[in-house]
């Protein structure tokens, strides 16, 4: 049980429900809007409280801040336990940050019907925070499908071109992956014979009976299958650059920053360590999927995209193959590898995601053919979208970096070709990365985006896009010069949990 009088993680989890349902009952629109202010701003501030209090306050079983609350299913084994470890903070810490940068830019966006935008928005907060908070696997799993709904509404309401499609296939994939991770958690919960969805009594059952090989490979089957869909593994990912490219700014944000790190999670807090045969006996077709798919199938596709929108919805889906290939590797360094670069993609894909819709908001175009030159009339964007890019990259001082390296060291010990093949993504994400800046910022500008440039001279980022900005690349700084902050307490965690399944 926590010592402190009020859970920061309860806390961080029902005010943003608690303030949406508020502007739910019909306040004005000011006061939405303060309230808004404190939905999105509470969560970020109690996130960067546990983080810097993390290590005085872990306790038994690597937790900290673990708390317990009666949920009247008691006799099904279902409990609210809440409770960070050092795989779980610094994904707490990214939903905090990202919900802020994506609230504030929300904020500011004037968008159509602002109160509903909001509330959804915060539900969706409210739902990521859940989600890396919970020790419960049932409520891991139920504060997921919170976060979610609001997705599929605001595609299909303030989404873009094709956002009819865009919700339908979302809903579609998301729900198929959804279902399969269900039926692998429900089997998980069965056959440990635990009697409890609590992960810290399911992994003391398991360590004292693990499961029959046969029923780990058809576990980790449904788990990497499910959640892989909704990480957008290859080739179940064409929702992915589709939904992102329709979403509006805000809900792209924290689906493709954070929403969309449920499944990497879930494969190394529950999966990786509870399923380890079954982990061996997938791990070369989910490496092969990977690296060939992920990495040089959508990494190739990517270098084609003339949109500058799904230019980052493919480059998403790409990263994610490198941290699918850091859970194939099955060991500390991998496992730590993907968390970090979970951390680093999801600052770094909101970062461009904001200024996608900045540059938009001048241009009027995603389209990468009619643009140019606008790094003269708009500097700080320019500088703000260069850094993003090179973050996205994984230069040196970038979290990124960090993230990608130690995948890489750790999948050299796994296969020397795939590691190659992995490299060689770090190449093709520089040529569509770079590409993308250069039309954008730096190349000579189209006739059409001359003559309007000429009538309407855009103006650089203000202070409600520039402050959003900033705390997502001040975060990715951070972190990229001190690593130490988050690896430190995940190596602690990773390093007991992996040797206990082995």
């Amino acid at each position: 049980m926590s010592n402190l009088t009020l859970d920061p993680l309860l806390l961080a989890i029902a005010a943003p429900l608690a303030l949406a349902l508020a502007i739910a009952l019909g306040l004005p629109k000011r006061w939405s809007v303060r309230l808004a202010y404190a939905g999105f701003g509470l969560p970020a501030l109690l996130a960067l409280y546990v983080w810097w209090s993390y290590g005085a306050q872990v306790q038994a079983h690597g937790y900290a801040f673990l708390s317990s609350y009666s949920t009247g299913l008691d006799g099904l084994g279902i409990h609210l336990a809440l409770g960070l470890n050092g795989i779980s903070l610094p994904l707490f810490v990214l939903a905090g940050l990202v919900g802020l940068a994506a609230g504030l830019y929300a904020i500011q966006s004037g968008a159509e019907r602002l109160k509903l935008y909001l509330m959804l928005l915060l539900v969706m907060q409210g739902g990521l925070m859940g989600v890396f908070a919970s020790v419960d696997v049932f409520f891991f799993y139920f504060f997921h499908e919170l976060a979610l709904i609001p997705t599929f509404i605001m595609v299909g309401i303030w989404g873009g071109r094709d956002r009819s499609y865009a919700a339908m296939k979302l809903t579609i994939y998301l729900t198929l992956g959804a279902m399969l991770s269900l039926v692998g958690l429900i089997a998980l919960y069965v056959k440990s014979g635990a009697n409890s969805f609590d992960l810290i009594a399911l992994r003391e059952v398991i360590a004292a009976r693990p499961l029959a090989e046969t029923v780990q490979h058809n576990i980790f089957g449904l788990l990497m299958f499910g959640f892989g869909i909704l990480v957008s593994l290859w080739p179940f990912h064409t929702w992915a650059p589709l939904g992102y490219g329709a979403a509006p700014s805000s809900a792209a944000m924290l689906h493709a920053g954070v929403l969309k790190k449920f499944g990497l999670y879930g494969l190394i807090q529950i999966a990786l360590p509870l399923l380890p045969a079954g982990v061996a006996h997938w791990a070369q077709v989910l490496a092969l999927l990977a690296a060939v798919g992920n990495v040089l199938v959508v990494g190739l596709i990517t270098m084609a995209q003339r949109d500058l929108k799904q230019v980052i919805g493919y480059s998403s889906v790409m990263h994610m193959g490198y941290a699918f290939l850091g859970v194939a590797c099955f060991s500390v360094l991998g496992a730590g590898g993907v968390v970090l670069l979970m951390v680093a993609h999801g600052l770094s894909v909101a970062l461009l995601f904001l200024l996608a819709t900045s540059i938009h908001h001048r241009t009027h175009t995603f389209d990468l053919t009619q643009m140019g030159g606008l790094a003269q009339r708009t500097p700080v964007l320019a500088a703000f979208f260069v850094a993003g890019t090179f973050a996205s990259i994984g230069l040196p001082g970038f979290a990124n970096f960090w993230g990608e390296l130690t995948i890489f060291v750790a999948l050299w010990k796994f296969s020397h070709v795939l590691t190659v093949v992995a490299v060689s993504g770090v190449i093709i994400s520089a040529v569509y990365g770079l590409r993308a800046a250069v039309r954008v910022f730096f190349g000579p500008p189209t006739g059409a985006f001359a003559i309007v440039a000429a009538a309407h001279p855009p103006s650089d980022l203000s202070w409600n896009e520039k402050f959003p900005a900033l705390i997502l690349l001040a975060a990715l700084l951070f972190i990229g010069f001190w690593p130490q902050s988050l690896s430190a307490p995940l190596n602690a965690t990773l390093t007991a949990v992996y040797t206990a399944a082995n």
